[in-house]
């Protein structure tokens, strides 16, 4: 039993470091990233190929894994300057699927449908429960540093001028903000994020294949960031612990109603979970942490006041 709670807890902190990504592009830039499941994916196979094949240590494998998913954001970014925002959305979905069916088609690097397994975690899994503690203790600081980082763009100038693109992007762009380096930048961390996520998960389980990224993922995340309030960083975190117990909830309450089949039971949780959202989306449109007004920065003392026009 306490192997499975530290088991959910970790997958818990996984999930709540994608919904951190998710917050930073969609919440805070309004950039709607529908292929999340790929650039988690994107970290999770690199960091195993650089570890198990090249021998590299952990924490270079989690850099690289950043580092390649924040490069294919910076392409899917660049490439979609050109077109509005709903399309950048269709096409990181396109991403995604294109890089699973390359991912399932490759042998010789991704191992096909087969996958990756024997991925190193840093310890033997044969030591049991601590093993499983590691892991958690890891992935839960990871989340709280992110968690630490967000904050703080959210006071910074950096974080206002992210706002100030997602509200009006024409309005923020007369004022001299550079909108497009906004974007850009915005959707290389959310995606670095992304990746980062992905290779934990990957190492914590010593196996990753293609259909451990499907879409529902990037479903599962949206469901959380929604659930936790979309413009606050801890509604992230909170929307993606309550989001994974309700999910573990279902499945005993599911198990439970008799003369089913268990493709009936999968299909009642994921019904559960679809009303459950559509009456918290009525009694709390905004999310159980809705985003909060900020305040503009106080003027020094003794600074002197702007002329009037």
């Amino acid at each position: 039993m306490l192997n499975y709670l530290i088991f959910i807890l970790t997958i818990a902190g996984i999930y709540a470091v994608l919904s951190q990504s998710l917050v930073l592009s969609w919440g805070m830039g309004g950039i709607v990233n529908l292929g999340l499941a790929g650039f988690f994916g994107i970290g999770a196979y690199t960091s195993a190929m650089v570890t198990k094949w090249g021998g590299l240590p952990l924490p270079v494998g989690f850099a690289l894994a950043m580092l390649a998913a924040a490069l294919a954001g910076l392409v899917v970014t660049f490439s979609t300057l050109r077109l509005r925002d709903d399309y950048l959305a269709i096409i990181t979905l396109g991403f995604s699927e294109v890089l699973r069916i390359v991912a399932n088609n490759e042998v010789a690097w991704t191992g096909g449908s087969d996958g990756i397994s024997g991925i190193p975690g840093a310890l033997p899994r044969s030591s049991g429960l601590s093993y499983a503690l590691f892991w958690l203790c890891l992935v839960s600081a990871v989340a709280f540093i992110n968690f630490l980082v967000l904050r703080r763009l959210v006071a910074a100038p950096w974080g206002r001028a992210l706002r100030a693109v997602r509200d009006d992007a024409v309005v923020a762009a007369v004022a001299g903000k550079p909108v497009t380096r906004i974007k850009a930048q915005t959707f290389a961390l959310s995606t670095a994020m992304a990746g980062l996520a992905g290779a934990m998960f990957g190492h914590f389980g010593s196996y990753v294949a293609p259909d451990m990224f499907q879409p529902l993922i990037t479903i599962y995340i949206f469901l959380a960031v929604t659930l936790g309030g979309n413009g606050r960083p801890a509604g992230a975190v909170l929307g993606a612990y309550v989001l994974v117990a309700f999910l573990e909830l279902t499945r005993f309450g599911a198990e439970q109603v008799g003369g089913i089949s268990p493709l009936q039971a999968a299909a009642l949780r994921e019904i559960t979970v679809a009303a459950v959202l559509l009456v918290l989306m009525r009694v709390r449109p905004r999310g159980l942490l809705p985003e909060l007004n900020q305040k503009a920065p106080q003027r020094p003392p003794n600074s002197p006041e702007r002329p009037t026009p």
